[in-house]
C-alpha cells in the first residue's frame, strides 16, 4: 500500500509523474484536476461552480474539493490499495483536513513528492501545451496564486518528516527515477 501527495506548481509535471508512478505500484491515481474538469465536461452544480473559479485561473474553494477528495478515498480501491493524490491539497485549511480524513481511515501519508520547478520552465511548458485557458498571464496569475495558497504546504509536510523535494526539470524518464528512488528509500 503506497499513500502518496503530488505537490509543485502548474505544469511541474505531477500529473504525468503521478499517473507514472500509479501505474508502477499499482495504485489508484485521483487528479482532482480530472474530477473538476469531468464535472464541468457533465455541467453538474458543482461543475458550473468550479468552472467558474477555474476560468478566472482560481482555486476552487475548499469545501467542494474536500467533499469530492472524501467521496474518493472512501472507495474500496484506495482501502485496499492506497493513493497518488495529484493537485490536492493545494492549501493549509485542505492539507489539515486531508490529514483529519486520512486519520479517520487509518491512512497516513507515506511521503509527498514535491516537484520543484522554476516559474520560467514553468511558463514555457504551459504555453507550449497550448490550451485555451494558458494565456501567459493566467499562468503567472496561477504561479502567484500557487505561491500564495500552496507553496506554505512545503514547510508543513517538511515538519513533518514526510517531504522529499525532487528536481522536476530535465527528462521524464530521469524525473520518474528519482521519484521512485525516493519512494524505495525508505519503503
Amino acid at each position: 500500500m503506497l499513500k502518496v501527495v503530488f505537490l509543485g506548481p502548474p505544469g511541474a509535471g505531477k500529473g504525468t509523474q503521478a499517473i507514472r508512478i500509479a501505474e508502477k505500484y499499482n495504485v489508484p491515481h485521483i487528479s482532482t484536476g480530472d474530477i473538476l474538469r469531468a464535472a464541468v465536461k457533465e455541467g453538474t452544480e458543482l461543475g458550473k461552480l468550479a468552472k467558474e473559479y477555474m476560468d478566472k485561473g482560481e482555486l476552487v474553494p475548499d469545501d467542494v474539493i474536500i467533499g469530492i477528495i472524501k467521496e474518493r478515498l472512501s472507495q474500496p480501491d484506495v482501502k485496499e490499495k492506497g493513493f497518488i493524490l495529484d493537485g490536492f491539497p493545494r492549501t493549509l485549511p485542505q492539507a489539515e483536513a486531508l490529514d483529519k480524513m486520512l486519520s479517520e481511515l487509518n491512512m497516513p501519508l507515506d511521503k509527498v513528492i514535491y516537484l520543484n520547478v522554476d516559474d520560467e520552465e514553468i511558463v514555457k511548458r504551459l504555453l507550449a501545451r497550448g490550451r485555451a485557458d494558458d494565456t501567459e498571464d493566467v499562468i503567472r496569475n496561477r504561479l502567484e496564486v500557487y505561491r500564495k495558497q500552496t507553496a506554505p504546504l512545503i514547510d508543513y509536510y517538511l515538519k513533518k518528516s514526510i517531504l522529499v523535494e525532487i528536481c522536476g526539470v530535465g527528462d521524464i524518464d530521469e524525473i520518474t527515477k528519482r521519484i521512485e528512488e525516493s519512494l524505495s528509500l525508505n519503503g
